[in-house]
Parts: structure tokens; C-alpha cells; sequence
């Protein structure tokens, strides 16, 4: 194993996994600045949000590349490297979810009904407590690969992940409502607008559906080792 690997996998071969959920949740995280923008017709600020949202997810990238090339495949442990790169993978798609919703909502200056706005930007922001709480599950199993993936750690990381579950299932909630209540605002919005603002809704609740799968896919690594 050379230097450049040994720095970057000194410790755990985890850090790197975790460094880039953490980048990830911090893409995601833009996007209530991003929405309040456009919320205040400040197409300017909202463009700059906008790129920082695309310079996070490309750091993101950088970190995923990094861990997919220079993951050491006879790497001894408890955890199978197609896990840790799959993991990357379901971690990746959410940065790249963000960046895709801020990119459609500027380039179309696509505006949030005010009917809807605050539940708008709480729906966004329940699906952030998903994203971040990813981030601290994939935080925990490096504390669970140190101890050998037993004792309290474990009961730990189950909880955290039925709470991934449980903000899954309201984000689902959330959103029903939000469409419900965008039918009743149709006649009133531009037909194709109405079409744009509905995938955003769907693409939102993503966020909190792929922190809900890399919930999955650690119970079942926990469960294997």
C-alpha cells in the first residue's frame, strides 16, 4: 500500500465514506438558503446558491472518485468493499438529486405558490433531518468497525436508523399534503409550471428516500458482519 493510500485510509477505511456523506448533507443543506432566495424573487443570490450547490456536489464527487479508485481491494475487515463502494453510490445520487432541483428551479425562475411556502420549506427541511442523520449512522459505523460491530454501538445504530424510517414516513406525508393542496392551486398556476413544481416535490422527498436505502443497506451490512 503506498503513501497516498495510507493517508487516506490511515485510520479507518470508513473516513472517507463519511467525509463525503457529510459533503453530501452540506450540498443538500443549501438548498433552504437556494429556496428562501426564490422566495424572494432574488434570482441573483439564488443563481450564487445555486453554485455553490453545484461546487459541493462536485467536491462530493471528487471524494466518491477518490474512494472508488483507491479502496484497497484485499482490505481486511468486517465490512465487504462492494458495501462501502454501493454505499457511495446511494450517497452520491442525493448530491446529485440537489444539484438537479436547484438547476431546474433557476432555469426555469420557477416561483413556490406563497399558499404553500412555509410548508414548502419545512417538507425540504425534513427531508434534510434524513440527510443529516445518514450522515451520522455512516459516522457510528466507524465507531462500529473499531469495536468489532457489537455492544451498545449496534442497539445505537438500529435506533438511529428506525428514526431514518420515521422521517421517511412523514417527508411521504408532507408531500401528499403539498400536492393535494397544488391541485387545489392549478387553476391558478401556469399549466407547466404546475408539472415543474410537482417533480420538484418528488425530487425533494428523494433526498430523504435514498438517506432511508443507505439506512437499509447498513442494517443489512450490520446484520452480515
Amino acid at each position: 500500500m503506498n503513501g497516498l493510500i495510507q493517508s487516506i485510509f490511515a485510520k479507518s477505511p470508513l473516513k472517507p465514506l463519511v467525509k463525503h456523506i457529510c459533503k453530501v448533507h452540506e450540498c443538500c443543506s443549501a438548498l433552504v438558503p437556494f429556496f428562501q432566495a426564490v422566495y424572494a424573487d432574488n434570482w441573483q443570490e439564488a443563481l450564487e446558491t445555486q453554485q455553490q450547490i453545484k461546487a459541493l456536489e462536485e467536491e462530493a464527487d471528487k471524494i466518491k472518485m477518490n474512494i472508488r479508485m483507491k479502496l484497497p481491494k484485499g482490505l481486511f475487515m468486517p465490512v465487504d468493499r462492494t458495501d462501502l463502494l454501493h454505499l457511495v453510490t446511494q450517497q452520491d445520487k442525493i448530491a446529485n438529486q440537489a444539484k438537479d432541483i436547484a438547476g431546474i428551479v433557476l432555469g426555469r425562475q420557477l416561483k413556490v405558490p406563497e399558499e404553500v411556502r412555509e410548508d414548502f420549506l419545512r417538507y425540504i427541511r425534513r427531508c434534510l433531518d434524513a440527510t443529516l442523520l445518514a450522515s451520522k449512522v455512516i459516522g457510528e459505523l466507524e465507531n462500529l468497525l473499531e469495536i468489532g460491530f457489537r455492544g451498545k454501538e449496534v442497539k445505537l445504530v438500529e435506533e438511529m436508523v428506525e428514526e431514518l424510517d420515521v422521517i421517511e414516513s412523514d417527508t411521504d406525508s408532507i408531500q401528499i399534503d403539498l400536492r393535494h393542496r397544488l391541485y387545489q392551486l392549478e387553476a391558478t398556476l401556469n399549466p407547466v409550471d404546475a408539472i415543474f413544481l410537482y417533480d420538484i416535490l418528488k425530487m425533494i422527498g428523494a433526498l430523504a428516500d435514498q438517506a432511508e436505502s443507505i439506512g437499509s443497506t447498513l442494517e443489512v451490512m450490520v446484520g452480515r458482519a
